[in-house]
């Protein structure tokens, strides 16, 4: 099958992915929190953001690289982290980071992933990224940055944005519990997903590799259902969690959730390597701003590299951020969709999409690298 002729955009994989997904596990990656407003308007804001095309230019094809704290990168995309993947489909953590390997972006790992850094040791390429939830123990701190490190993740990301758990209503609603039990509810959506129950069957309901050396006597308490165990390790972060993470973390290091420009000022002074403008994709805080409308005041603020991500769905997509003022672009719910709708294939086709993509859209604007993509507009 020409998955291209097929499958030439991710709506087309989103699809397939839904009707491939148990409904509690669709409703985990796919749900916002709230009425999903900020969701919503993550996409309302990217589509009014236009650049102007350009003619005249003669054949060219495009220069796709981009340059990020001092490494050449292939492509202007990367592999965003998510919780428990594993749950989306078995083994994503691994399809991912090899297919992140083979293309030569970055993958980022998240501390509540359902693998954990040891498992991925084998698998990572150059641009292995380490996201961490922010433990309380500073002993516990300082483990899991010499599991990541020896593992062979060369970047820290510290997600600032998630102080607490988030309600994600849809998501309870489907009867998901962390950590995930098939109740009979469950098992009746599994049954109807044959493709997704096989493949679970052989690795087993994930869990969160990580933290089980260091969960072992925690009670699990009040925890809400879209909280976990992890949250019994975790804090929410404050200023001196920063500095006391770039003082004991030796390679370069990401503040990501940032949307005011006073924080990526602040940022900045606090000796980070890139600020990482996000709002979540929605799934925290439903009364956020866009997290497109917020990038030009954080690219006004500060001379650090800046990653986006929030709402991205396409070559277009990664320009308009690009345009906007962002260096690097991340995919989360994407890289996921294209793994649920046809496993490991279906990465290696979301990758060559966006960059067919990419350079289809560049050619329009008659842009031969990506330094000199035109200054974005606002449709009306």
């Amino acid at each position: 099958m020409d998955l291209h002729a097929t499958y030439p955009a991710l709506s087309d994989l989103r699809k397939r992915a839904r009707r491939r997904l148990p409904k509690f596990v669709w409703e985990y990656l796919d749900s916002g929190t709230g009425t999903e407003a900020a969701k919503a308007r993550n996409r309302t804001a990217l589509d009014r953001i236009g650049l102007m095309p350009s003619i005249l230019h003669g054949e060219m094809e495009p220069d796709l690289s981009v340059q990020l704290m001092g490494q050449n990168l292939p492509l202007p995309f990367g592999v965003a982290p998510v919780g428990m993947s594993g749950l989306i489909w078995p083994d994503a953590e691994g399809h991912l980071a090899r297919a992140a390997a083979r293309a030569g972006i970055p993958y980022s790992l998240s501390t509540v992933a359902s693998q954990s850094p040891e498992d991925l040791a084998p698998h990572l390429g150059d641009q292995a990224w380490f996201q961490m939830y922010p433990p309380r123990d500073p002993e516990i701190r300082t483990d899991m940055l010499a599991r990541a490190r020896d593992a062979g993740f060369g970047t820290l990301v510290l997600t600032a944005d998630v102080p607490v758990a988030s309600r994600r209503e849809r998501q309870t609603r489907s009867g998901l519990t962390n950590p995930p039990r098939l109740t009979p509810r469950l098992m009746a959506q599994v049954a109807m997903r044959p493709a997704w129950a096989t493949q679970m069957a052989r690795r087993g309901m994930p869990h969160m590799r990580m933290l089980d050396k260091y969960i072992e006597g925690l009670a699990g308490g009040s925890l809400s259902s879209t909280a976990h165990v992890g949250y019994l390790l975790r804090t929410a972060p404050g200023w001196d969690y920063v500095e006391w993470l770039r003082a004991a973390w030796g390679g370069p290091f990401v503040v990501k959730g940032v949307l005011r420009a006073e924080d990526a000022e602040r940022l900045e002074k606090a000796g980070v390597d890139a600020i990482w403008v996000s709002n979540h994709a929605g799934r925290q805080f439903d009364g956020a701003p866009p997290a497109i409308d917020a990038l030009p005041d954080v690219r006004a603020a500060t001379d650090l590299p800046i990653i986006f991500d929030s709402g991205v769905e396409s070559g277009l997509d990664i320009l308009r951020a690009l345009a906007s003022g962002a260096d690097f672009v991340m995919l989360g719910r994407a890289f996921h969709f294209a793994l649920a709708a046809f496993g490991p294939r279906g990465v290696d086709h979301l990758i060559e999409l966006l960059r067919r993509d990419l350079t289809a859209n560049m050619g329009q604007l008659g842009a031969a690298d990506l330094a000199h993509l035109p200054p974005p507009f606002r449709i009306a």
